[in-house]
């Protein structure tokens, strides 16, 4: 177990997105807080520190209530391949897929007991009476035992779930509720993915948000933005402007210095491309694959979008520690490339972007979201899905699946458009089609998007919530 270091993010950043009337009652809140939390650490604790939007998240609200006063502090739990294993199988389950087809039995349990047990002795070294411990997703669920170790208020958040529970999603909270009835509160994205067996009175449903100034959503100029697209060999050309540069979150200027690793036919597309893009990880439930299936049938292949790209955009599947999957999935969707008529794979490209700079890694990913003429998030269950709120917030045009956290961003035809079904290529295509033979439908859903994000998504909610929930716990 680890602590990861965070740079401190002044919260009075956040007053020229937000508002003089949200800022105000943010900075009371802090203020009263401060005081709540006087001499205790507000402890989180995941599987990760790179890969996936938990992670971001935990930086962005660490960093800010640090730098609020509230000593807040974040530790990274160790684990083995066959815990990653188990805790995968449980992630799909809970979304109602069977994933690798494994059971979560006596041997299972075993092995998650056994991690989880070399994990809480770390823990109870780390935190003291008095302190609070907010525990993330079903790698930590175990540790809710620290509760009936030492006192401490203890929440487990749920980043992930299915409205709808069935057998799967049933086994696997068969499977995690002996590690989790200690918890004090349950923190989930959406009421219907909480149980039935957890007491409504301890349950409090708190959506994820975007930091608007972070390296990912910050704002960038059109000269910057191309010099980082080709820089990582993303589109082609030289830029006659501009330097692949971004603003770290210490101020520091940082310059994108590594190239993506592309799977594709031929040169990059050119700067005057036409770009549709999926970022996610490499995961079954994002159905990179359907993507590119239903983008080589419903545009590649059809006349008059010669200018069209598809990008599929996730992470080095090196460097994200907790998910097993990943690179069998990038394996998969590289097949599934592979068997395209020559036509469509010369208008599809697999992108796995480096992680060894975070900071680097979010600036890419501004630059492709910022250039998309379209962003895509084909899944198949999604537990909230922060690259929407991501593209929202960019004013892109964004083509979803109508599952999970989605909905609460999108009203189909306000902010976007929606999928009904999300196996239903053609529909998806369509859609795709759709905003591309229509700019100024594009241009009204985007701005409608951006919109949508700076009332519902934005920090300054999701901090307030959370100290919510530390009055929940009696603290506040």
């Amino acid at each position: 177990m680890f602590q990861v270091q965070v740079r401190l993010l002044d919260i009075s950043r956040l007053a020229r997105h937000i508002g003089a009337e949200r800022q105000a009652a943010l900075l009371a809140r802090a203020a009263r807080e401060r005081e709540v939390m006087a001499g205790r650490v507000l402890w989180n604790v995941n599987s990760t520190a790179t890969g996936g939007g938990v992670a971001e998240m935990l930086a962005q609200l660490v960093a800010y209530a640090t730098s609020a006063g509230v000593d807040s502090r974040w530790l990274v739990a160790e684990a083995s391949p066959d815990f990653f294993a188990i805790t995968k199988r449980i992630h799909n389950w809970l979304h109602g897929s069977p994933g690798d087809g494994g059971e979560l039995g006596r041997a299972e349990q075993h092995i998650y007991q056994e991690v989880t047990e070399t994990n809480l002795k770390e823990l109870r070294q780390r935190v003291r009476p008095g302190d609070v411990v907010i525990l993330h997703d079903p790698q930590t669920a175990g540790l809710s035992r620290i509760r009936e170790d030492l006192g401490v208020p203890v929440v487990w958040r749920c980043h992930v779930g299915k409205d709808e529970s069935d057998a799967w999603t049933e086994r696997a909270w068969e499977f995690l509720r002996p590690h989790l009835e200690p918890a004090d509160v349950h923190v989930f994205s959406r009421e219907s993915y909480a149980p039935k067996w957890i007491d409504r009175d301890r349950l409090v449903v708190i959506p994820p948000s975007i930091d608007p100034l972070s390296a990912k959503n910050q704002p960038i100029n059109d000269d910057t933005l191309l010099a980082i697209l080709v820089q990582t060999g993303l589109l082609a050309g030289r830029p006659a402007a501009g330097a692949p540069t971004f603003r770290r979150e210490d101020g520091a200027i940082g310059v994108v210095e590594r190239q993506a690793t592309v799977i594709r036919e031929g040169s990059p597309p050119p700067l005057g491309t036409r770009l549709v893009v999926q970022v996610s990880r490499w995961d079954r439930l994002k159905d990179m694959q359907g993507v590119l299936e239903g983008f080589a049938a419903g545009v590649a292949l059809r006349g008059g979008y010669d200018d069209t790209h598809l990008y599929l955009v996730g992470p080095s599947v090196e460097r994200v520690a907790d998910d097993p999957e990943d690179q069998q999935v990038l394996a998969e969707c590289a097949a599934a490339w592979g068997r395209l008529p020559e036509q469509a794979r010369r208008r599809c490209s697999l992108v796995s972007l480096p992680m060894h700079d975070v900071e680097e890694n979010a600036a890419i990913v501004n630059a492709i979201q910022r250039f998309a003429a379209i962003v895509v998030q084909k899944s198949l269950m999604e537990g909230f899905g922060l690259t929407v709120s991501e593209a929202m917030w960019k004013a892109r045009p964004v083509v979803a699946t109508a599952v999970g956290g989605i909905r609460d961003q999108i009203v189909h035809e306000e902010h976007g458009l929606l999928l009904g079904d999300p196996t239903d290529l053609d529909g998806f295509g369509a859609s795709l089609r759709r905003l591309l033979d229509d700019p100024d439908l594009a241009n009204r859903l985007g701005r409608a998007a951006q919109q949508r994000v700076s009332e519902r998504f934005l920090p300054d909610r999701h901090l307030l919530q959370w100290a919510g929930v530390l009055s929940r716990l009696g603290l506040g």
